[in-house]
C-alpha cells in the first residue's frame, strides 16, 4: 500500500484543517516546498497537494507554490483544489503535476470528466469527499444529495484512473479511517481507491491493508505526520513503500515511484 503525505496550502503556507473547517487551520510550515522535500527525503513515493484557497475560490490560487514543489521533487505529485474546468486542469498539468484531482466538477459537470479522461489518460483522479455518505462540493462548503457510492459508479464509467475517498468527519481529527465506508465504496467499483481522512497511526494503515483485496491501494496521511503520531519511514516499512507488482494495472499507470 502506498503511503502518500498530504501538503495542504492556504495563503502560501503548509497547514492542516479540522474537518475541512477553514476557521480551524493550523500552520505547520511557512514553506510547502521545504515540506515536500522533507517527505521525499523520508521515502515518500508520491505527494498529495491541496490548494485550499483554490478549493474555496473555485479557481487555482497557489500555482507558484505547486510549480515549485513539482520542480523541487522527483516523485509524482497529485494536485486538487479549484480544478473545475478543462483550462484549469490543462494549466496545472503544465506545472509538472502528474495527476489532477477534481471533485465539484464530477458532481456538476460529469461530461467534462469524460473529456478530461480522454485528453489526459490515467492522469485524472476524482476526490469523493463525503459527509454521512453524501458528497460535499465547493471546498467542502456545500453538501449535495448524491451518494458517494453512486458518484463512484458514475465516475468509473467516465474512465477516471483513481478515486480518493475522504470522510470529512474524520479528516484532521486523528480518529481513524472509516473502514466500513471505504469497503463499501471499494466494493462498488473496480477503480483503485485511495483512503484519506482520520489516519492516526501505523495500526490504522495495517487495518487499511485488509481492504487491499477490495481495491484500496493507498492512503493519504496529513495531520498525523505533522504531529509525529506517524513517522513516515516507519509507516512505509510497515505497509510497503510500493509493491508495484500488487497494484491494479490502472494504478500502476499512475507512475508511482
Amino acid at each position: 500500500m502506498h503511503v502518500i503525505p498530504a501538503i495542504d496550502i492556504l495563503e502560501g503556507h503548509c497547514v492542516r484543517l479540522y474537518q475541512g473547517d477553514y476557521q480551524q487551520s493550523q500552520i505547520y510550515d511557512q514553506s510547502p516546498v521545504d515540506v515536500a522535500r522533507k517527505w521525499e527525503d523520508q521515502g515518500a513515493t508520491r505527494l498529495h497537494i491541496v490548494d485550499l484557497d483554490g478549493a474555496k475560490a473555485g479557481t487555482p490560487q497557489n500555482q507558484e507554490a505547486i510549480a515549485a514543489i513539482a520542480e523541487a521533487v522527483s516523485v509524482p505529485v497529485q494536485v486538487g483544489g479549484g480544478l473545475r474546468n478543462y483550462q484549469s486542469v490543462a494549466e496545472v498539468m503544465e506545472l509538472g503535476v502528474q495527476q489532477a484531482i477534481l471533485g465539484t466538477t464530477a458532481v456538476e459537470q460529469p461530461e467534462t470528466i469524460r473529456t478530461l479522461c480522454q485528453e489526459f489518460p490515467n492522469r485524472i483522479a476524482i476526490g469523493i469527499d463525503a459527509r454521512n455518505g453524501k458528497v460535499a462540493t465547493k471546498g467542502w462548503l456545500e453538501t449535495s444529495e448524491i451518494l458517494a457510492t453512486d458518484l463512484a459508479l458514475q465516475m468509473a464509467k467516465q474512465g477516471v484512473a483513481t478515486i480518493i475517498y475522504t470522510d470529512i468527519y474524520r479528516d484532521g481529527t486523528l480518529s481513524g479511517p472509516n473502514i466500513e465506508a471505504l469497503r463499501e465504496i471499494a466494493n462498488c467499483t473496480d477503480v483503485p481507491i485511495i483512503a484519506s481522512g482520520g489516519i492516526r497511526s501505523v495500526t490504522d494503515l495495517l487495518n487499511l491493508l485488509t481492504l487491499e483485496p477490495y481495491g484500496v491501494a493507498g492512503a493519504i496521511i496529513g495531520r498525523a505526520l505533522y504531529t509525529g503520531d506517524v513517522v513516515l519511514s516507519e509507516a512505509l516499512q510497515a505497509v510497503g513503500p510500493g509493491r508495484i507488482q500488487d497494484v491494479p494495472p490502472e494504478l500502476g499507470n499512475m507512475d508511482f515511484a
